[in-house]
C-alpha cells in the first residue's frame, strides 16, 4: 500500500441551508457527465486527482452552481458525485463511500462491503480512511471538528479522501484534501497545499520539525511505566504554559490519562503512526503526551498551522490575496475541456459553460 500525502485544506464561511431538490438534481446530472467525460479520456484514477486538488474541487462546484465560498460547497458536491456514479461503479471502476455526519462513520462498512462484491481487500482503504481521519482531528489540532468524510478510491485500490471539520467560534469550516501516492510518512509534513482564509497557533504533531516531539511522546507511551509518567503529571499541575501554546495544564487529566497510558505501555506501538492509529488515542491524549514532552523532557512540538493558502483563487479587491489567473486559467480550462465532452443536453451544457465564461470575464 502506498502511503498517501494530505494535497490541501480549504477554509470556508458556514452558511445556513441546504441545494433545494431542483439544484442537486441538477448537479448529479452534470456531475456524472463530467466524471464520465474525466475517466473516459484519462481513467479513474484522474477523477481521483483532480478531486484531491482544492482549487479544481472549488471550481467544480461553482460550475455546479452551488455557493462559491460556502461551506456547503464540501457535502453537497461530495454528495452529488456519489449519487452520480451510483449503479455506474463497475463500468467506470471508480467508488465512492462516506459522507456527512452518521453516514461518514459508515465509511468501513462500506469499503467492506465493495471489497467483498470486487474480490479486493478493503483493509489498505480501511486504515487510510481511518488514518486520514486520525491525523486531521487527533494530530493536527487546528479547532476545527471533523463531520464529513468521502473516500473515492478505484477497482485498482487507489483512493484519495474529502474531509471537512467545522469550528464553531468563528463559524468557519476547514477542508483537507487527501491522495493516496506515494510520500514518506502519514505523520511526517502530509500536506503538500492548503487551501485556508486564515490561520492561528495549532498543535501540529505531523510537522517535520515536529519528529522529536513524535519520538519523545511515543517513548512516553510506551517506554516509561505509567506510574512514572503520572507522578511527572502531577508536578506539572503547578505550571503555566507560554501564552503562544494551545494546550494548556488544565487539560491534563492524570484518571483518564492513566488508563490509555497502562493501555498503550501493554500494546507497545513501534512509532508514532502506530500509536497514532490505537483506538481510544485522541486529541486530548496527544496534547497530554505533548505538553509532558515540552515541560518535562524539553522536547517541543510545532504549533504552526498547516495552512498555507487561502480561497480557491483568491479575491477581486485582493482579499486574502490577488487573484491567481494562471491557476484559475488552468482550473478554467480543465472543466471546460470536460464539459464540452460530456453528453449533457444542449441547455444544460450551454449554461455551465455560461458560468464559466462569467468567471473569465470577470476575471
Amino acid at each position: 500500500m502506498t502511503v498517501p500525502t494530505r494535497t490541501g485544506i480549504a477554509h470556508l464561511p458556514l452558511h445556513p441551508g441546504k441545494a433545494p431538490p431542483w439544484l442537486f438534481q441538477r448537479m448529479v446530472k452534470l456531475a456524472r457527465e463530467i466524471t464520465l467525460a474525466i475517466i473516459t479520456d484519462f481513467g479513474p484514477e484522474e477523477m481521483l486527482h483532480r478531486l484531491s486538488h482544492p482549487y479544481w474541487f472549488q471550481s467544480l462546484g461553482c460550475v455546479l452552481g452551488f455557493d462559491w465560498h460556502s461551506s456547503g460547497v464540501t457535502t453537497t458536491l461530495c454528495g452529488a458525485v456519489k449519487e452520480a456514479v451510483r449503479g455506474l461503479e463497475r463500468d467506470i471502476g471508480f467508488y465512492v463511500a462516506g459522507g456527512k455526519g452518521k453516514t461518514s462513520r459508515q465509511t468501513p462498512n462500506e469499503l467492506e462491503r465493495w471489497g467483498d462484491r470486487l474480490s479486493l481487500n478493503p483493509q489498505p482503504l480501511v486504515y487510510a480512511s481511518r488514518m486520514s481521519a486520525k491525523v486531521d482531528s487527533a494530530a493536527v489540532q487546528d479547532g476545527y471538528q471533523l463531520y464529513h468524510h468521502t473516500f473515492f478510491f478505484t477497482s485498482n485500490g487507489h483512493w484519495a479522501v474529502v474531509q471537512q471539520g467545522m469550528n464553531e467560534a468563528n463559524r468557519y469550516a476547514r477542508r483537507y484534501h487527501w491522495l493516496g501516492e506515494v510520500v514518506q510518512s502519514f505523520v511526517n509534513e502530509p500536506h503538500s497545499a492548503v487551501l485556508s482564509e486564515a490561520r492561528a497557533q495549532a498543535l501540529n504533531l505531523v510537522a517535520g520539525e515536529s519528529d522529536p516531539a513524535r519520538t519523545t511522546i511515543t517513548g512516553i507511551a510506551t517506554e516509561e511505566k505509567p506510574e512514572k509518567t503520572l507522578a511527572e503529571l502531577k508536578t506539572l499541575k503547578t505550571l503555566s504554559l507560554p501564552t503562544r501554546h494551545q494546550i494548556l495544564v488544565d487539560d491534563l487529566h492524570p484518571d483518564s490519562l492513566s488508563r490509555i497510558l497502562l493501555s498503550t505501555y501493554e500494546r507497545q506501538p513501534e512509532d508514532f503512526e502506530r500509536l497514532l492509529g490505537l483506538s481510544g488515542v485522541g486529541a486530548k491524549t496527544l496534547r497530554a503526551l505533548s505538553l509532558i514532552s515540552e515541560l518535562v523532557y524539553g522536547v517541543a512540538p510545532s504549533y504552526r498551522d498547516p495552512a498555507r493558502y487561502t480561497f480557491a483563487h483568491g479575491g477581486k479587491d485582493g482579499i486574502p490575496y490577488p487573484v491567481d489567473r494562471k491557476t484559475y486559467d488552468q482550473s478554467i480550462e480543465l472543466l471546460s475541456s470536460a464539459i464540452r465532452k460530456a453528453r449533457l443536453g444542449l441547455s444544460e451544457k450551454n449554461a455551465a459553460l455560461n458560468r464559466l465564461q462569467r468567471i473569465t470575464i470577470k476575471y
